[in-house]
């Protein structure tokens, strides 16, 4: 039997890519088709990702036409760790101190998230693993923190404030085309920057088998 993985809120399934490879039993719970907020899982989950929107948690929302409604924003948080709790909550006998997940872990770029969840277990710009680009993303769960493959952007792409303007040209150069050729020209520059890069999500399944 395959080992299931529940992606939850996963989008354009980049971040469970390397499971599916793999021949894992992933399951794409996202909009329009599933949503968490009344999905019901499968039994015998073995890994759980998790990626609710950071639309009402995101510190560049400062010019939308809707307010900030942050109870809205954590409806899908909730949703997300109430099943991942589904798992957890178990009884058993004293002497045993596993629980039934392998790992779960759930994403969000730095922003508002972090005062409801406290100070994530992982933190990671893509550069950290290759893609050319940064975006401060943060992890909350239980799992094997992946190792950062390269801690600095080449030579022409450094994190530094003063070149970001260069570091945005660069990711929306090869964002549609290279990250997920199948969405070239169907993304928005928001939804391009919210996919899981690449290197990410290999080094997360090589280190969370």
């Amino acid at each position: 039997m395959s080992k299931i993985i529940l992606s939850l809120c996963g989008g354009t399934g980049s971040w469970e890519k390397p499971y599916k490879k793999a021949g894992y039993d992933v399951r794409l719970i996202t909009l329009p088709e599933n949503d968490v907020r009344t999905y019901i899982p499968p039994e015998n989950v073995y890994g759980i990702l998790a990626a609710p929107p950071c639309t009402m948690f995101s510190f560049a929302r400062t010019k939308a036409k809707k307010p900030r409604d942050l109870r809205q924003g954590m409806e899908c948080v909730r949703a997300c760790l109430n099943i991942i709790w589904s798992f957890m909550e178990i009884q058993q006998e004293t002497k045993y101190k596993k629980l039934p997940l392998k790992f779960w872990a759930l994403e969000n770029p730095n922003g508002m998230l972090k005062y409801f969840l406290g100070k994530p277990a992982f933190s990671f710009n893509p550069y950290d693993f290759g893609d050319q680009y940064q975006k401060q993303t943060h992890l909350w769960g239980w799992f094997n923190a992946p190792a950062k493959t390269n801690s600095q952007l080449s030579p022409v792409f450094k994190p530094y404030k003063s070149l970001n303007i260069e570091l945005q040209k660069k990711f929306d150069k090869i964002a549609s085309k290279d990250i997920v050729p199948e969405m070239f020209g169907k993304l928005t520059r928001q939804e391009r920057r919210s996919i899981t890069p690449t290197g990410f999500a290999e080094a997360f399944f090589e280190a969370n088998k």
